[in-house]
């Protein structure tokens, strides 16, 4: 969400950050990413809670072919990218000054038969929602979007404008801090929310959200 140019590290664990580009196979496809910490920060490289959630949509628990599906928060464009190819319809979403990068990758990574099915967008959570179909969307992705406590709200109002009552909810996020837990306890007053999946050696959780039914007063 935020795009939050960082200072070069030199840690070893975050040097795969500052290369140019990250290669990954998805869905039968050799894919190549393009990355650039430094003019875009976090939202121009692959985070490993990307990668999780695309060895996830992998083993199919979720349906995705002929679905219509949205990614938040999208960065690299790598979730949104695999959902394409595992055939959804993909509206893939980030922040205007990510857009042309977004693109690039997209364009990129999907074979030609592939292209018309994904649709890359703006999208500030909380905001010009109007210009998306509430309850449109048949399957919501969201990987490492959970870390800024002042857009839990903003995010929470998007997740309820784009879902039905039958959409799926995933997001893959590390649990680092506790205003990480007490988002998940935002989302849980509106949410259904269960975690379907833990990749141990990454240390990162998906979860599986849907809409709670309407109350009904006695």
């Amino acid at each position: 969400m935020a795009l939050v140019p960082y200072v070069e590290n030199t840690l070893p664990a975050l040097s795969k950050l500052h290369n140019s580009s990250a290669q990954f196979r998805f869905a039968n496809h050799d894919l190549r990413l393009a990355q650039d910490w430094k003019k875009l920060g976090v939202a121009a490289v692959v985070w490993d809670a990307a990668v999780v959630m695309c060895m996830y949509l992998e083993l199919g628990k979720v349906e995705l072919k002929g679905k219509a599906a949205i990614e938040l928060g999208a960065g690299t464009g790598l979730v949104g990218i695999v959902a394409a190819l595992l055939g959804a319809k993909v509206t893939i979403t980030d922040r205007e000054p990510a857009l042309d990068f977004l693109s690039t990758n997209v364009e990129a990574n999907l074979p030609p038969h592939s292209q018309g099915s994904v649709v890359v967008s703006e999208l500030t959570w909380g905001e010009g929602l109007d210009r998306y179909p509430a309850g449109g969307f048949d399957v919501v992705l969201g990987a490492d979007i959970v870390y800024l406590e002042d857009t839990f709200e903003p995010l929470l109002r998007t997740l309820e404008h784009l879902c039905s009552d039958t959409t799926v909810v995933l997001l893959a996020c590390k649990i680092r801090y506790k205003r990480d837990t007490d988002f998940l306890s935002m989302l849980r007053q509106r949410f259904t929310v269960q975690e379907v999946h833990y990749d141990k050696q990454r240390d990162i959780r998906v979860y599986k959200s849907w809409k709670l039914p309407p109350s009904r007063d006695l």
